[in-house]
Parts: C-alpha cells; structure tokens; sequence
C-alpha cells in the first residue's frame, strides 16, 4: 500500500470512528476536558502506528485497545502530579508532546483545507456520512441515487482528500 493510500484508508477510519472512540474514553474518563485530552493522544498514537494496523481486522477493536493504554497512561500520569520530576525530562517530555501535537495540528489543518476546496456537493457528501454518520443507503435515498454511485463517490473523495492532505503535508514539510 503506498503512502497515499495509507494516508486516505486512516483519514477514512479515523472519521469514521472518531465518535465511537470519544465515546469509549469518555465512558472510562467521566469528564469532557480529560476526554478530550486523551482522545487527541489517542489519534496521535494510532497515526504513529498505523504501520502497525492490518487492515484485514476490525479498525475499533485496535482503536479501543490503543485508547485504552492511553486511559490508562492519563491516569497514571495523573495519580503523580504531586511529585515532582526531574526537570531535564519534563523538557524533554514537553518538547516530544509538542512535536506529536505540532504533528497532528498540520494533518488537521491540511485535512479541513482540502476539505473546503471540494466542490459544494462532495463537501455535502462528506457531511452527511462522516460528520452526520448517515447510512450509505439513506444519502442514496435523499439524492436519489444507487448506494453503489454514493459508495464510489465517497471513495473518489477520499482518495482525492487522502492525495491533498499528503501534498499539503509534504509542502508544509518542505517550507
């Protein structure tokens, strides 16, 4: 699989299981704040090992198993805040933290850039299956259209996201 296509089959289940993955940490964290927190490590981590990931497997499982040591590493993490570290490592923590952040913010921007460049009607499509969660079959109905023509929209935009996101991110590298 070359890097684009890595690039869009993350972008794709990470959309799509993005609320399912909020959900589960909340359900172990109780509060937005630490929630959120540990979502965004979470998707830094699986970017990282999405290498890792065989795609022949369930996504979620391997999501949730992930968020879960990230739980756990919050509360841990947590559980010390009264000591105190040496001050070397916590820079050195504190400069790895921002980089992975730094990382994730320029996948981010460069994601919501290329989403605005799409046509209105992909943009649409993207809003109603991703941020909506709506069934193949019930944007099919709505546009009356088959779920075969929606199903290969979708993957075409994908794909199109998944190339511009990658340029982007490659230009961004490179100035």
């Amino acid at each position: 699989m070359d890097q684009t296509q890595n690039t869009e089959l993350f972008v794709r289940l990470l959309t799509e299981h993005q609320n399912r993955l909020y959900g589960y940490v909340y359900s172990l964290l109780g509060d937005r704040s630490r929630t959120a927190d540990v979502v965004q490590e979470t998707n830094l981590v699986l970017w990282r090992k999405f290498a890792e990931f065989d795609p022949e497997r369930p996504f979620l499982p391997w999501a949730f198993s992930i968020a879960r040591f990230q739980v756990l590493a919050h509360l841990r993490d947590h559980k010390r805040d009264r000591m105190l570290l040496n001050e070397e490592l916590v820079q050195t923590l504190a400069e790895e933290t921002e980089k992975e952040a730094e990382r994730l913010g320029s996948f981010q921007t460069a994601l919501r850039l290329c989403l605005q460049q799409l046509p209105e009607s992909h943009q649409n499509l993207i809003e109603q299956r991703y941020f909506k969660s709506q069934p193949v079959n019930t944007i099919a109905e709505t546009l009356n259209r088959s779920s075969g023509t929606i199903k290969v929209s979708l993957l075409r935009i994908r794909r199109q996201l998944a190339e511009c996101v990658e340029k982007r991110l490659v230009e961004g590298s490179n100035g």
